[in-house]
């Protein structure tokens, strides 16, 4: 299928698109920063920061919110993302909508003013902000104002009524990989996790899901940097105890953890090694150590497709939140078309069939949170295999 065929077909969906089906996209998103964190944001690129920008003509407006700049330069994630928003208009067609974008400079105080500004303008809903603090400065302001938000953090604690999170939750992640690791009759798990906010988010997900399922923690072992060895050594002397081991590291990090499991004789093959959509990642992907773990994440085939249409328009790869502001801009215009004044209301919002979004099923809940549809795949030979598909329907 040409560019222009794909854009017309998509364009032809979305004018029938009806609730639960009304963002079918094509794209697939992994995983964004940790809680917080802003190590997405990239280096500043050497051309000039860009300010407010206006995409479509539609009669429903709605902001974007992104840290188009950093410093005194522009912001490589938030660039990416504005220029997945052009390219979701252009694929949905640009009646429908009227997308504000604006700068929220990569802080709490901007991301407060560009959302009054944007409400000021006319904004029935803001996407966005990408970092949690400008999240809850943006909510801030939209709540007063009565606007919901649909915002790309993934930090849980910015999530509330009628401020839902579009991000890839790592609750999600660890939900969906122990729910699988309990379908293949594992009963005792041990935790290898640093001292940061993402493994402590991580692990205490990790106790609640197990617990829902009978499987039983027997050890948690938290290290420092550098510390890994010691902490590997010490859940190596559970032996048959446990059958499978959770490491919620981050992908530059897990080289020394696969060292230190294999010093410590941690048989893969023995123990069922178990990760989040953080490994992803050429670094850990080809680590002798980890040839047969599994972790949940996104089905790739959506991505790449994205990333295909992205570079064919802008000439560059996206980022890998980039999907999330394509997803975001591609539902609100399908709700603007079809949902008439109750677009963006709570209700529809909310609907419990979800959507199909590119980056696979996806819902949100009534508490700002969300679920996904997830697949579960296997580490071999340097590559994933996928061995429970993502579900189509939640």
């Amino acid at each position: 299928m040409t560019t222009d065929q794909f854009a017309a077909a998509r364009r032809s969906f979305l004018r029938a698109a009806l609730l639960g089906s009304a963002a079918a996209l094509s794209a697939c998103s992994l995983t964004g920063p940790g809680p917080g964190r802003r190590e997405d944001a990239g280096a500043p690129s050497p051309t000039p920061a860009p300010g407010s920008d206006t995409l479509g003509n539609g009669p429903v407006k709605v902001a974007l919110i992104l840290p188009l700049s950093q410093g005194s330069g522009a912001s490589v994630v938030g660039v990416s993302m504005r220029n997945a928003a052009e390219l979701a208009i252009s694929e949905a067609g640009a009646n429908d909508v009227t997308l504000l974008v604006r700068d929220d400079r990569s802080t709490p105080e901007g991301a407060r003013e560009a959302t009054q500004t944007a409400i000021g303008q006319g904004a029935e809903l803001i996407l966005g902000p990408l970092f949690a603090g400008d999240v809850r400065a943006a909510a801030e302001v939209a709540k007063t104002a009565g606007k919901p938000v649909i915002a790309f953090s993934t930090d849980l604690s910015t999530a509330s009524r009628g401020v839902y999170l579009l991000s890839f939750l790592v609750e999600n992640y660890v939900d969906r990989i122990v729910e699988f690791a309990a379908s293949k009759g594992k009963k005792s798990v041990a935790v290898l996790a640093p001292e940061n906010d993402y493994a402590n988010v991580a692990t205490g997900a990790l106790q609640q899901a197990a617990a829902r399922r009978d499987i039983r923690v027997a050890l948690i072992e938290r290290y420092k940097s550098g510390g890994v060895a010691a902490s590997a050594s010490n859940i190596a002397t559970l032996g048959a105890q446990i059958d499978c081991l959770f490491i919620p590291e981050q992908a530059a990090a897990m080289p020394e953890v696969a060292r230190a499991l294999t010093a410590s004789k941690i048989d893969p093959r023995a123990v069922q090694i178990l990760g989040t959509g953080l490994w992803n990642d050429a670094r850990v992907l080809g680590l002798p150590a980890l040839q047969g773990a599994w972790f949940a994440t996104p089905e790739n085939a959506g991505f790449a497709a994205f990333a295909q249409r992205y570079r064919a328009k802008f000439g560059s790869d996206p980022t890998r939140v980039a999907t999330l502001a394509y997803d975001s801009v591609s539902l609100v215009a399908a709700l603007a078309r079809t949902q008439g004044p109750r677009r963006f209301s709570e209700e529809v919002l909310t609907n419990p069939t979800g959507f199909n979004g590119a980056d696979g099923v996806f819902r949100f809940k009534p508490d700002g949170s969300n679920e996904r549809g997830l697949a579960v795949v296997q580490i071999n030979n340097g590559t994933t295999t996928v061995i429970s598909p993502a579900p189509r329907t939640l």
